[in-house]
């Protein structure tokens, strides 16, 4: 189902796995069949499948699988990223990325060149990934499959054996060149009868054994109908080898002509030399860039301690399960997430939170793999194994996070895509050119231009500009804690002018307390358990200070209880056909609780202790009043006074009473808040601030599940590390430590990266818009100077490095 063949319709199936009402079923095939690349489609509810006919396959699946998902039509999709081997230049990712999305099944892919590694999401009924393989080494490239978790190490092993390789055929390339390059430039030398062929010798293992990868990398291009920098440097070698080798042989063809039969067996050779000294100054610097990856793997300990019966014994890490008894010891990392048995020390949590002051840890504590316990020794439960720790998910969040591209990026590759056959242009017309207006000598100097402005181009650095600096960036937010999801919201933080903060968790510190718990009615303990009940089903913090609270109190659950949330006002639980109520007034208001003086005056001292209320009734009366405190984050006040610096509005949105909202909003010195609200509130208030007249881009920054529809709508979504599961996966940007004065370090930062970006592409395009016209000899007409191709082979080994080097630099920067 390739779409360049475009002649007869293909028939395929995309497969769903939820239940489709059959009410749905004209919706969405409308939606399907007002793609143009679809032909017909026919939903299959008995076989929970799509048939779509199209003449267009690739095209049709991609854009059919996100209005499916859109339909809440669930298509099984996987995710993944796969190291790929033999990308020589930002051609050759453009042209494997086309590749990987004409396969059928393929959804979307990203290429990146700067980290070798294609990111593919794909349908696993239709597509897996040894055919995606297979069709990358038709074409010369190559993809390694992950088995047991070992593509990054694989990877690493295979780029230590490339540089190795690399490295052999640079100085083989200079021992052969060197001598080569004093003949050529010695006119003593260069004059005497044998110097062409001794030249010929040393050139000849220089361009057919060193600089052989050029050659078989521009034949598979060419059998592809493609080029990439291979077909540059090929071409341009090889063109002046053989016109040395004609000249060597032939001299009488030139002298007969009234010309000098020169050779340039010296910059055939020494260009293949510099290119790969390039090659291998681009690998190293690349390998920079990739920092933060390493050091993270590097956190996962090779070994553990488990506690077997009476025995302690040393396993591989791959071999923990879960439920597994771990002893650390001084000094040892932790290799999985757990929770503390026994013991007690203090766990440096540096390298996850970006916070320098290890953590108490005791019976209860949760530990992450990777973290490096102190002086204590204790053991612990195994909770998570894998995939499933913190570091394994911030590890595949930074990966994902390093290959995606920048907004500017998807411009670049359309000017990568058609850099090398532009380039073949304008050298061939160079040529013309000095044939038909350079004289008598006008065929040596266009020649010389033809190679010179071939070796000249770099399409490696318009390539490596934008990847570097992401993942430099992307690297260094994630040492400082600060975990970013793509490319696209690291180059948007800089851009916010308005921030909305969550309250509770976000603000405060999120560990709710209760401070008092007033019973109205004589206390009965089916009461206190169906509050229990209720509160303990319910993810809110709020719910689970009351649920911490009551364990202490002889509780007995009542399961299989009806429970409904009541959106930014409470919870609704039914046992025995009576309803109760655990939320604000506005719950018990609006399902008609009477409400007595004595409630009155209770809540009415509880607003003035600035302290979170919350009522627990039946249909007939209210039962007991809660009253909870949370207390403000020190590093909160510090916070927003730094974001309110940058010019940054503050706004706080909370479903918490209006007393509590203002004592919190006049502590921490935000003048925009607004209490009460619901998550549909929310919504509303953020897109109210971006419908403004001032076009705010507005950041939302919440930790809870009621907060990942804001975080949806804003322009930046930020979650708290200590926050829900849906608010980490909606947001786009996670701070580990839930530290809010990350925020404005992760603005720098943006700042900062966005700035690299700018440069580095700067230089690539200026490079090549004034290199490329010099090689092609638009100077000689002014003063005379035709450049050398040696020296257009240096230019060009040295632009990519230097773009990758600026991108390095980010890592110094405070």
């Amino acid at each position: 189902m390739n779409s360049s063949k475009k002649n007869n319709p293909v028939y395929f199936y995309i497969p769903f796995n939820n239940d489709i009402d059959e009410s749905d079923i004209s919706k969405i095939t409308h939606a399907l069949q007002s793609i143009k690349e679809i032909d017909t489609c026919n939903l299959e509810l008995n076989n929970q499948r799509i048939r779509i006919t199209s003449k267009y396959p690739d095209e049709a699946i991609a854009k059919a699988v996100p209005i499916l998902t859109e339909l809440q039509v669930k298509v099984p999709v996987t995710k993944n990223n796969f190291p790929l081997l033999n990308l020589s230049c930002a051609s050759c990712a453009n042209s494997s990325q086309n590749i990987l999305k004409m396969q059928p099944g393929v959804i979307n892919a990203s290429v990146n060149y700067a980290n070798e590694m294609a990111y593919i999401e794909y349908i696993p009924s239709m597509i897996n990934p040894q055919k995606l393989k297979d069709s990358l080494q038709e074409a010369g490239y190559d993809l390694i499959i992950k088995e047991n978790d070992d593509s990054q190490n694989s990877l690493e092993e295979i780029q230590k054996n490339h540089y190795k390789a690399l490295k052999r055929k640079t100085i083989g390339a200079m021992i052969f060149s060197i001598p080569l390059l004093i003949i050529g430039m010695t006119p003593s030398l260069m004059h005497q009868h044998w110097a062409n062929y001794i030249m010929w010798i040393l050139a000849t293992p220089v361009v057919f054994i060193f600089g052989k990868q050029f050659f078989t990398g521009a034949y598979k291009q060419a059998k592809h109908r493609s080029a990439n920098m291979d077909t540059l440097v090929a071409v341009s070698t090889g063109t002046a080898y053989i016109f040395s080798v004609f000249n060597t042989l032939f001299p009488s063809f030139w002298i007969k002509r009234g010309l000098q039969p020169h050779v340039y067996f010296e910059a055939s050779a020494v260009v293949i030399a510099f290119v790969l000294l390039g090659k291998i100054l681009e690998e190293k610097a690349k390998g920079n860039t990739s920092y933060a990856i390493k050091k993270l793997i590097g956190l996962q300990p090779k070994t553990v301690t488990v506690i077997q019966g009476n025995e302690q014994n040393e396993i591989p890490i791959k071999s923990v399960s879960i439920g597994m008894t771990i002893l650390v010891k001084p000094g040892e990392k932790i290799a999985v997430d757990g929770t503390v048995l026994s013991g007690n020390s203090y766990v440096d949590e540096s390298m996850i939170s970006g916070e320098p002051i290890p953590i108490e840890k005791v019976k209860g504590s949760k530990v992450f793999a990777g973290t490096i316990n102190q002086k204590g020794s204790f053991q612990f439960h195994a909770d998570k194994v894998g995939k499933d720790t913190l570091l394994s998910q911030i590890i595949q969040t930074v990966q994902e996070a390093q290959g995606s591209k920048a907004p500017v990026q998807k411009l670049v590759d359309k000017i990568a895509g058609i850099f090398v056959p532009t380039v073949f242009i304008i050298a061939c017309l160079s040529l013309i050119i000095w044939i038909i207006f350079g004289g008598k000598q006008g065929i040596i100097y266009g020649f010389q231009s033809f190679v010179t402005v071939l070796v000249i181009a770099c399409p490696c650095a318009l390539g490596l500009a934008t990847p570097t600096a992401i993942m430099v960036g992307i690297g260094k937010g994630a040492e400082k804690g600060i975990l970013i999801k793509d490319a696209e919201s690291l180059e948007n933080i800089k851009n916010i002018n308005a921030i909305v903060l969550d309250k509770t968790g976000t603000i405060t510190e999120g560990k709710p307390q209760v401070e008092d718990f007033k019973w109205f009615t004589s206390m009965h303990d089916l009461e206190k358990n169906i509050l229990y009940s209720i509160e303990r089903s319910s993810e809110h913090p709020l719910a689970g200070a009351i649920v911490s609270y009551l364990n202490d109190k002889s509780i007995t659950f009542i399961p299989d209880m009806e429970i409904t949330n009541a959106s930014g006002q409470g919870i609704i639980g039914i046992y025995n056909n009576q309803k109760y109520f655990i939320g604000n007034l506005t719950l018990l208001s609006k399902n008609t609780v009477p409400i007595d003086k004595e409630v009155k005056n209770w809540l009415d001292n509880k607003f003035k202790q600035a302290t979170t209320t919350i009522l627990f009734a039946n249909e007939n009366t209210i039962l007991a009043g809660i009253s909870i405190s949370d207390k403000i984050k020190p590093t909160s006040l510090t916070a927003i006074k730094q974001i309110k610096m940058l010019g940054i509005e503050v706004h706080m949105l909370t479903g918490d009473n209006p007393t509590t909202a203002n004592y919190v909003a006049k502590e921490t010195g935000i003048n925009k808040f607004k209490a009460e609200v619901s998550p549909q509130d929310k919504i509303d208030y953020i897109k109210k601030l971006q419908a403004s007249p001032n076009n705010k881009i507005v950041a939302m920054v919440g930790d809870g599940i009621n907060d990942s529809a804001a975080l949806a709508q804003a322009d930046v979504s930020i979650a708290m590390g200590r926050g829900s599961d849906i608010a980490i996966d909606v947001a786009k940007m996670t701070i580990i430590s839930g530290d809010l004065q990350k925020i404005p370090e992760a603005i720098k930062l943006s700042k900062q990266t966005v700035k690299t970006i700018k440069q580095n592409l700067f230089w690539a395009f200026i490079y090549n818009i004034i290199g490329i016209p010099i090689a092609a000899g638009i100077l000689y007409p002014i003063n005379g100077f035709l450049l050398n191709p040696m020296v257009a082979g240096a230019a060009m080994a040295l632009s990519s490095v230097s773009v990758v080097s600026n991108s390095l630099l980010l890592k110094l920067k405070k």
